[in-house]
């Protein structure tokens, strides 16, 4: 979970580009947060979640890698399991 997470996190950062400075700053905690939770070894509490979302401008479910093109990609592989 964290793993994924980090890796989203770390890649929406960059995107509205953002250094972990800058985003620890707007989130009111220390870089060395922001870089444990890129890494994935700290998980986030529900607020910090909520703060980061709203921060990068992005759904949770997309901080999650749970968007809307991956649920069609496992919609297909089950239609794919039901034909055979």
């Amino acid at each position: 979970m964290s793993d994924v997470f980090g890796r989203k996190l770390r890649a929406f950062r960059k995107l509205k580009n953002l250094t972990q400075v800058e985003l620890a700053q707007k989130l009111g905690v220390s870089v060395a947060i922001v870089g444990s939770l890129e890494r994935g070894t700290r998980v986030p509490t529900p607020q910090l979640i909520g703060e980061i979302s709203r921060i990068l401008q992005i759904s949770e479910d997309e901080l999650f890698g749970r968007s809307g093109s991956e649920a069609v990609d496992n919609d297909d592989t089950e239609a794919k399991r039901n034909v055979r």
